[in-house]
């Protein structure tokens, strides 16, 4: 595994290009890197065959790329610095930045629904120095899935400089947390709930070992959270799951995964998840209600009010669906939570309809509602009409 190297300063440098913009001096450094080591390659080159000078060339470009692009975040570069090809990229040297947001999808489908591609659209729009994460249970190492693929939704994330889609091997992602034993001993096709409670296990083991967001798959962001230690609360004393972000190795987050096995009860729907977060805040902290929009704030914890994420309640989740009169701004929301799970009736966007949740994805998602809404009609329609 390619190791992640530091760039430090005592003070910050920095450069201006010909276009006027400020650029940092790491940005500089990286490109300075790139073009000694490839040089060198070059001049030992000198004296073999052709074929030799292209493989030390492709060795050093991957080498190098690999190692910068490590670099280029760390910095605050990102992906400006240079163009690396994401398809080379490991899970792990992107976690191991501790920057990422992370969503999770444990069916075994391969095309995201429109809601999904906006959530982790809207993401990489607002977190545009941050790497977007989709771990799909039904992506394997072996699948062969790029920008050009016929699942549209698929193709439209892996086009997005930001945006990584890598298969969610459960094993590996409980190695070294309390939940591997659980997920040895427990049998999936004995859970009711199974396609929940991985969710829920998978979020707590990758934002501990990695840091970062986690964000359910209904999530629309609009504008960046600004706390690094957060539980989202859906009502007052009551924590969500569905939203939370801590550093790498938080004892919260150790103590939920030691708790999730010891109170585990995969037929109670929620048990694992909101139920759990909530008794774990409330085992540290003294929960009150919230009075207007303020936020509370216990064991360096932020419990974020539920105007962040959930200012429409679970209760009235269909109104995201119907067309308002006076849109609201959500001033005071980072993020909005769409309630997918009481969607049974599978109400979604129509182009056209005018409805808060079209206003959204024209908003926050535009390339989801023009290829997925728009588009998806157009071919629908055109497809009728040729076979008439």
């Amino acid at each position: 595994m390619i190791q992640t190297v530091w760039v430090s300063s005592s003070r910050s440098r920095t450069s201006r290009r010909p276009d006027g913009q400020r650029t940092s001096w790491k940005c500089g450094f990286i490109r300075t890197i790139i073009q000694h080591i490839c040089l060198r390659h070059h001049f030992k080159a000198q004296g073999k065959t052709r074929m030799l000078k292209k493989i030390q060339i492709c060795l050093c470009f991957f080498f190098v790329s690999g190692i910068l692009y490590e670099i280029s975040l760390l910095s605050g570069c990102f992906f400006s610095c240079m163009p690396m090809p994401k398809q080379f990229l490991t899970p792990e040297q992107v976690l191991n930045l501790g920057r990422s947001i992370i969503f999770l999808e444990t069916t075994e489908r391969l095309e995201p629904p429109p809601l999904v591609s906006c959530s982790v659209e809207s993401a990489a729009r607002i977190y545009q120095d941050r790497p977007i994460i989709l771990f799909m249970k039904g992506l394997t190492n072996d699948t062969v899935l790029d920008s050009n693929s016929s699942y549209t939704a698929f193709s439209l994330l892996s086009s997005m400089k930001n945006v990584f889609l890598f298969p969610l091997q459960m094993e590996n992602v409980f190695q070294e947390t309390p939940l591997l034993q659980w997920y040895n001993e427990v049998d999936p096709e004995e859970e009711k709930n199974w396609v929940h409670v991985s969710s829920d296990a998978s979020r707590l083991a990758l934002i501990w070992k990695y840091g970062g967001i986690y964000m359910d798959t209904d999530v629309i962001s609009i504008r960046p959270i600004p706390e690094g230690s957060f539980l989202a609360a859906q009502k007052s004393r009551f924590s969500s799951n569905g939203i939370f972000g801590f550093p790498a190795h938080h004892k919260f987050i150790w103590d939920c995964m030691e708790n999730f096995v010891l109170k585990y009860n995969g037929n109670i729907w929620g048990n694992q998840g909101p139920f759990l977060m909530t008794r774990m805040l409330k085992a540290i902290c003294n929960l009150t209600d919230f009075e207007g929009v303020e936020d509370h704030s216990c064991q360096n914890i932020s419990f974020l009010n539920p105007q962040r994420f959930y200012p429409i309640p679970y209760p009235a989740w269909s109104r995201y669906y119907d067309v308002w009169d006076k849109v609201p701004d959500f001033n005071h929301s980072y993020a909005l939570h769409l309630w997918n799970f009481m969607n049974r009736n599978r109400k979604a966007v129509v182009a056209g309809s005018n409805s808060l949740a079209e206003k959204l994805y024209k908003t926050y998602c535009p390339s989801t509602y023009e290829d997925l809404i728009q588009n998806a009609e157009l071919r629908v329609f055109t497809s009728y009409e040729d076979s008439v």
